[in-house]
């Protein structure tokens, strides 16, 4: 995202420990005119509480049969069953909505944020610059059992675990300059023992200080056993571009920056390590790559032949008009034309498509959509072997946010209220309400006919078996 730093904000809301577990009724989402894609609503699962003003990313945990969301607008994470597809329960304890000086959410200080899990841990970002850490298998009233700050005044945002659940980057993206946090994770630990590594910065060559550039969403590659964090826009790629956005439209490309955990891990001896990262060295395999195809990305997710799919936003370079695929081996990038404007992005193995939370497609597929008026909320739907644009499903304006259930072939994708409803934030649209079937917002689960590949198992590399 677009970073905005407003000098002056205001607390809307604050929610501890834990929520009710409420189970509201959830509906048949509905389309005016009905849906003709392959990918339909099959429902609409209501979230006690107040109406959705504001969520971010999603997570699901498919042997779990849960669906996690970042619900600022309750001040949770909220937990549906995947199997049932009802309201579970909140996982509370974040700041919630914090208002700007203009009574509009302020990302950058509101919370919870990313969100990731394995096993029985979530793990949540936090307005306030922490990172939350939950035991689901634990009573409800004990379930948070750490925070930890990054150091940082603004939001823990998107973030990424190891295959086994043992390690975890996030990004506090909205620093400057920006940062990534290093973690001992949990894995299949029955006690907490997370903990901070590292703190990871990029050569201030590659992205200047004090011009608001970002990280975004992380993903781990099991393989090439690498973390790939999004850069939205780097400076001189192409050389010359424009990156600072006070002296006019961003011109620059994105780039993606490949982090190898187990070389900060042997380094760590007790103190928290500064790692500074530059341009992408062949050697070690990390780095920052250039993006050369005209992508600043938000999301990014690993897929198959260690593929990465990444979001390319026009919110990050007004002339992105496509959706890019990188080879995490090759670095070879392969376009996806005709959807754009992605935020968080997912990889589903069950059905072997690519889904992205894409609010800021272009109307006009192909060409620049700089401005919102030129732009649309979709679901984009991606064939993730021949890397081509299925089909796109309207959603409610702003919704950016997307996970999958690979064993029940289930595509999760949360919905605003109407701004009739909750002010500056909200669905500028009908369709939200079309799908929710209320005005409070709500999470609509998408399921189209293809058979499970039920390959769900986790890759566990070598080096961090449980």
């Amino acid at each position: 995202m677009l970073l905005h730093r407003p000098s002056v904000y205001l607390a809307l809301s604050v929610t501890s420990g834990l929520l009710a577990s409420v189970s509201p009724a959830s509906a048949d989402c509905t389309f005016t005119p009905p849906l003709t894609t392959q990918t339909k609503c099959v429902k609409a699962v209501a979230i006690p509480g107040h109406p959705l003003r504001s969520f971010d990313i999603s997570w699901v945990n498919p042997k779990r049969a849960e669906y996690y969301l970042g619900d600022r607008s309750n001040a949770g994470i909220d937990i549906i069953d995947t199997a049932s597809l009802t309201f579970k329960r909140t996982l509370g304890g974040f700041v919630g909505i914090v208002l700007n000086s203009k009574g509009a959410v302020d990302n950058n200080h509101s919370g919870p944020d990313g969100v990731v899990s394995h096993g029985r841990w979530v793990y949540g970002g936090d307005g306030d610059s922490t990172l939350k850490v939950f035991d689901l298998d634990a009573p409800p009233a004990a379930a948070l059992k750490n925070t930890i700050s990054t150091g940082g005044t603004t939001r823990v945002d998107e973030m990424a675990l190891t295959s086994n659940g043992k390690l975890l980057i996030a990004a506090n993206n909205a620093e400057d300059p920006p940062f990534a946090t290093l973690f001992q994770a949990n894995g299949n630990a029955a006690k907490d023992q997370t903990k901070k590594l590292a703190h990871i910065t990029v050569d201030p060559a590659i992205m200047p200080e004090g011009i608001g550039l970002s990280l975004e969403q992380p993903a781990w590659d099991p393989r090439t056993k690498r973390f790939y964090t999004s850069i939205p826009i780097i400076a001189n790629n192409p050389m010359g571009c424009n990156a600072d956005a006070s002296k006019g439209d961003i011109t620059c490309n994105g780039g993606l920056l490949v982090t190898d955990p187990d070389a900060i891990e042997d380094s760590f001896k007790g103190t928290i390590i500064n790692v500074v990262q530059g341009a992408f060295d062949p050697k070690t395999r990390t780095g920052v790559i250039a993006l050369k195809n005209g992508c600043g990305p938000n999301g990014a997710s690993v897929g198959p032949d260690d593929n990465i799919i990444l979001g390319c936003n026009p919110a990050n370079n007004p002339s992105n008009v496509i959706t890019l695929v990188i080879n995490a081996m090759t670095h070879k990038e392969t376009p996806v034309i005709h959807i754009t404007g992605a935020d968080e992005v997912w990889f589903n193995k069950g059905d072997g498509r690519y889904y992205t939370g894409s609010s800021r497609d272009c109307a006009t597929p192909g060409t620049p959509c700089p401005t919102p008026n030129l732009q649309k909320a979709v679901l984009g739907v991606i064939d993730a072997e021949k890397n081509v644009l299925i089909e796109k499903v309207p959603q409610s304006s702003g919704s950016h946010s997307v996970a999958a259930d690979s064993k029940r072939n289930l595509i999760f994708v949360p919905q605003v209220a109407p701004v009739a409803t909750v002010g500056t934030g909200g669905d500028t649209t009908s369709v939200g309400a079309g799908i929710c079937g209320t005005a409070n917002g709500c999470v609509a689960v998408y399921q189209h006919n293809v058979k499970s590949r039920d390959h769900d198992d986790d890759e566990d590399d070598e080096r961090h078996d449980d």
